[in-house]
């Protein structure tokens, strides 16, 4: 049963990084594209804003494909464990700890998953399991 619930959550997780990493990306599921993520991202200071927006979006959608996976956990939790605590500082930090004063909390919980399941493994239901 241990197996199956991290599978559950590196699903989850995983593929909501996947949709993050379009929205920046491609514009999918709502999102801005690169275009428009970059100026939001030089808008917080982080330039130039395109090269930011194209490195985020890397970074989510291909850890959120590693964790999906359960392929590289470790690596896969490190990279949606960086994007987090960059929200943190550059977006969420200054409002306080919570999501309905658009604070950290939400932020916080997918860096503290990230950073569980990267510990303690993806469990049998993964690349991982059969590779290494």
């Amino acid at each position: 049963m241990i197996d199956i619930g991290l599978l559950l959550i590196r699903l989850v997780i995983g593929l909501l990084f996947i949709g993050h990493g379009a929205q920046k990306l491609f514009g999918w599921f709502g999102g801005y594209g690169l275009k428009g993520t970059g100026g939001w991202m030089d808008s917080l200071g982080l330039k130039p804003g395109v090269t930011m927006a194209l490195l985020a979006g890397l970074t989510e959608l291909i850890g959120g494909v590693l964790f999906v996976l359960g392929l590289l956990t470790p690596l896969a939790g490190l990279m949606i464990a960086a994007t987090m605590v960059m929200a943190i500082v550059k977006v969420h930090g200054p409002n306080g700890l919570w999501s309905t004063q658009n604070g950290y909390e939400y932020n916080l919980t997918l860096l503290a998953v990230a950073i569980g399941i990267a510990l303690i493994g993806p469990g049998q239901y993964a690349l991982d399991a059969f590779l290494f």
